[in-house]
């Protein structure tokens, strides 16, 4: 990574902190340190496996996958394909790798055939769909929604942590290493699959 790339990815970084920490935005409290973090973690992790990925890439994307959640949550995945390439320009970032960004997470977003996109595209889908499994985040969703049954709750973990395992983990490493963590997550969501626990 050369200085000015290292310096545009810290620029994009400071200010994707700066917008997440409104108060506005509903997940201001958590979202970088259990989120956003967890997943740059992961993918550099799996950048040092996948050498041929283009790392400035992937960092813009995983710093850019929920931007239109921050400014606007409730039209997110337009709101990042519409203002996000403008607004990677505007920090420095070269048009068409500012397109290449857009455009990858807008099929990451589509979570359909995954396994043929590019690696950069199967390295942050793989590493996002596994940060839910890190830390507090499907216990903030309880948080979040206290109003619900906690059956209810129960189901839309379920079907959250579902969706993540069978259509955004794409890299075999991801499946493998989050296994227990997925697993535990289904007990706790009701699907409890054990004869005897001694």
């Amino acid at each position: 990574m050369s200085k000015i790339d290292q310096k545009l990815i810290s620029n994009l970084k400071e200010h994707i902190k700066k917008i997440s920490s409104n108060k506005e935005f509903k997940h201001h409290q958590w979202f970088i340190e259990y989120h956003l973090e967890i997943v740059e973690k992961i993918s550099l992790e799996l950048c040092d496996i996948y050498k041929n990925a283009d790392r400035n890439l992937v960092l813009m994307m995983v710093w850019m996958h929920d931007y239109g959640k921050i400014i606007n949550f409730n039209n997110q995945y337009e709101e990042t394909i519409v203002q996000g390439k403008n607004f990677l320009i505007s920090l420095g970032f070269d048009k068409k790798y500012s397109e290449k960004a857009i455009g990858y997470i807008e099929i990451m977003d589509k979570k359909s055939g995954l396994e043929k996109a590019p690696i950069e595209i199967q390295i942050v889908s793989s590493a996002d769909g596994a940060s839910h499994l890190v830390g507090p985040f499907f216990m903030i969703w309880w948080q979040d929604n206290h109003n619900k049954d906690f059956r209810q709750l129960m189901k839309d973990n379920y079907v959250k942590a579902q969706i993540d395992w069978n259509k955004k983990i794409i890299l075999p490493e991801v499946m493998e290493a989050f296994k227990k963590r997925f697993n535990v997550l289904m007990e706790q969501s009701g699907e409890i699959q054990v004869e005897n626990f001694l």
